[in-house]
């Protein structure tokens, strides 16, 4: 017998601590698909596509209570619409991008939660901070205070062993602490582990976790 989407979400949901927030990744999922997963609880919902997401958005406006969160590459040319159409971002991934959401984010009066994408694993096909990078951008990103920089994000290669997966979970939760301890105590959320690994992610200290495939099938 084939599970329902709320069977899944509670079957993950019993796995989790209390302290990490599963987003549903739905992407691919239709609205439909995403109504089920409300009933079943389920209020964080993730998006790759800026205008994918608002006629989404549109379609769900009597479910007021949701939070959008926008996962894939921002361009910068829809960095204004996702400013406008979601609660957090979590694929902020250079220093130009922050500066800009800083920007609109004053020219539009509107707040928004962002985290940090980081990329602590060689891979070409992904963007984000090396750690070093990072370090090196944070006088200019404490100028960006119009926008609330809340947590890391990063998302790992193809290919890794469990080992290697939690080893570079573990690292990006080691920056988080170092980042603590230069006077970034905001930076709280780790935005890591997706439906193969998000095991992984939570032993290493995940709070958030982002699920497609696990949920919606």
């Amino acid at each position: 017998m084939n599970s329902t989407i709320a069977d899944r979400i509670l079957q993950i949901k019993q796995e989790l601590p209390k302290t990490v927030k599963l987003i549903a990744v739905s992407k691919y999922a239709s609205v439909e698909a995403m109504r089920e997963a409300y009933q079943a609880g389920i209020r964080d919902f993730g998006e790759s596509r800026v205008l994918e997401a608002i006629a989404k958005k549109q379609e769900l406006q009597d479910l007021p209570d949701i939070t959008w969160h926008m996962i894939g590459t921002l361009q910068s040319n829809k960095a204004r619409q996702a400013l406008l159409n979601f609660d957090w971002i979590h694929s902020v991934d250079r220093l130009s991008l922050a500066q800009q959401l800083n920007r609109l984010a004053i020219e539009t009066n509107t707040q928004i939660s962002i985290c940090l994408q980081v990329k602590l694993a060689d891979d070409p096909s992904k963007s984000g901070w090396s750690e070093q990078e990072l370090i090196a951008n944070l006088a200019s990103l404490a100028q960006c205070q119009a926008i609330q920089i809340k947590g890391l994000m990063t998302i790992l290669p193809l290919g890794l062993t469990p080992q290697q997966s939690l080893n570079i979970f573990q690292k990006v939760a080691a920056l988080k602490n170092r980042l603590n301890s230069q006077r970034w105590q905001n930076i709280n959320e780790l935005s890591m582990g997706m439906s193969q690994d998000y095991d992984l992610a939570v032993k290493a200290g995940a709070t958030m976790i982002r699920i497609g495939s696990k949920v919606f099938g």
